[in-house]
Formats: structure tokens, sequence, C-alpha cells
């Protein structure tokens, strides 16, 4: 899949839209333990696709049972995001430890669309329940509803973690495949930035460190060479390390669980970057976002609530 996950994105949801449910649910596909990112990754480079414009998507999903987080790769992951290496599981981690369980849907027979060129909108979290890293952590992962909107379909994959048979923590992705559907953009509020910001350098090599640590080797994060092999200009980072950072400069200001987290992806975040962090209390939320320094344009907003 090619995670595009800041490629600009100018129309919303079209009001009129229907809201699609996938076809009847299938059996789990269910993994003993999670598969290898790069062989995901390559299976994924020559996925094709024969989806036809109003198909429903196929139920499917993907499950594994007993998984255990290794301390090490979660404080490894918590230093490179910014987080306090301590027992606070960060809201992303468990998105993060769960990829594997997105790739292995889109490298599906029956999943109509190519694995790579998939856009990632948006991201929804909520932690419901504190736990005991140690315990052993049930994950599955399902297409959800889909809709056609006036950039192609835009389409979720949902995410839970059950420790003793209750959930605990869940996600909600949504991508897009660009595709013709003939139907009218909607105007975009403005993304609000009020304040004094904190000002980030984001180094030429946070895409390859990340992938040391979450195994997402998609080329586009890695070195220029090889994103412009996908049509962009120099790598850019991974859109759910951008999300982890801006969490990880709000972390003291987060509760242990009993919150939610959402964020829309709007450009890419070229490597390296200088960035402008805004955050704000506002309406109830704490509400957060990240712009490029120089062209003044915003790479994401979000909300904790």
């Amino acid at each position: 899949m090619t995670d595009k996950e800041n490629v600009p994105i100018m129309s919303t949801m079209n009001k009129g839209a229907q809201t699609q449910k996938p076809t009847h649910s299938q059996p789990p596909i269910v993994m003993r333990e999670l598969p290898s990112m790069p062989s995901l990754l390559g299976k994924a480079a020559f996925k094709s696709g024969n989806y036809a414009l109003g198909d429903q998507l196929p139920g499917l999903s993907t499950q594994i049972n007993s998984l255990v987080i290794n301390t090490e790769h979660l404080h490894a992951y918590q230093q490179l995001c910014g987080f306090q290496q301590n027992a606070k599981l960060p809201a992303t981690y468990l998105h993060m430890l769960g990829f594997p369980l997105f790739l292995k849907i889109l490298i599906q027979q029956d999943f109509p669309m190519r694995a790579m060129g998939q856009v990632h909108l948006r991201n929804q979290i909520s932690v419901h329940h504190q736990f005991d890293i140690r315990q052993h952590i049930n994950m599955t992962a399902a297409i959800g509803n889909s809709v056609l909107t006036s950039k192609g379909l835009e389409w979720n994959i949902d995410v839970s973690a059950e420790v003793d048979n209750e959930i605990v923590w869940s996600g909600e992705s949504t991508f897009l495949y660009r595709c013709k559907t003939g139907i009218s953009r909607d105007a975009v509020a403005p993304i609000r930035r009020d304040g004094d910001p904190q000002k980030w350098f984001v180094d030429a090599d946070t895409g390859r460190r990340y992938a040391r640590v979450s195994g997402d080797y998609n080329p586009i994060h890695l070195t220029d060479l090889t994103a412009k092999l996908f049509g962009f200009k120099q790598a850019i980072a991974h859109g759910m390390w951008s999300k982890a950072k801006c969490l990880a400069v709000l972390d003291q200001q987060t509760p242990e669980a009993g919150y939610s987290v959402d964020v829309t992806f709007h450009r890419p975040l070229f490597l390296p970057s200088q960035v402008l962090f805004y955050s704000q209390q506002l309406e109830g939320k704490q509400q957060f976002s990240l712009f490029n320094q120089t062209s003044e344009q915003a790479h994401l907003e979000g909300s904790i609530t």
C-alpha cells in the first residue's frame, strides 16, 4: 500500500453520498504471529485490482490472538516519537503494532483494489481502558463502511484490541481510492492555528528510523531517490509518525485512558523540514495542527476529546 498519508485532499465527504456497508462478513483470517512487513509490502506491490464504481467491498477481516508487547520495542517507539520511556502506552502504538493486519487484508485476491496507491485521509483512535502491558492482547482488523466522494471511494478499516474479553483500544482509518465519480466538491473549512507555535526540525532520516521500528519500509519514506519513483520530489514522513509526534508533545495533558484522538492528514511532510506545531483548548477539546514553516501549508490537524 502506498502510504501517501499527507497527500493534499481538497474535498470533504459529499453530504448526499450514501454510505455502503461491506458485504456479508467472511470468517476472519486468523494468524498465529504477525507476518513479516517486508514480505507483505512485497506482495502488496504486485497486487492488482478490478474495482468498478459502486461495488461493495467484501467483508474481509484478520485476527491475531495472544500478542505480547515487547518492552524494548515499546521503548524504541517511545524514544523515536518523543514519548517518555515508561509503561504508559502511546495511543498510536497499537495502530503501528497491528498494521500488518491492515496489509494482510489488502493483499487478498478478493480485495478489489490495488494495495499500492491508497491514500490515508484520516485516523481516529480511542483509548478505552488501561491494562497491564504484560497481558495478552487479541487484535482484529476488518473492512468497514465506504462512501463515494468527489475524489473517489473513501473506505474504512476498523481495528480493535481486547484484553480479558474487554475492548481496551479501537481505531478507524479512512483511505481514499482515487477514481472518477462525477460528484462535486464541497467547501472546505480553513484550518485553525492560534497562539505561538513550537518550531521543530524534522530530520532527513526520520522515515528510515520509523521504518526500522515499525517495519513499514515503504519506499516513499526512505530516500529521495526511491520516493521519486512514486512521484514525490523528496522522501516524506510517515503520517502516523507525525500524529504520534504531536501526541508526544501533548502527553502530559492526556489522560491514561477514556479519550479519543482524531486526525486529518493534508499535505506531505517532506524530509527534512521545518514545521510549526499549534495547540489550544477550544470547545472542550485539545486541538492541534502541524504546518510547514516555509510554505505555511497544513500537514495535519487533529483533536483530543
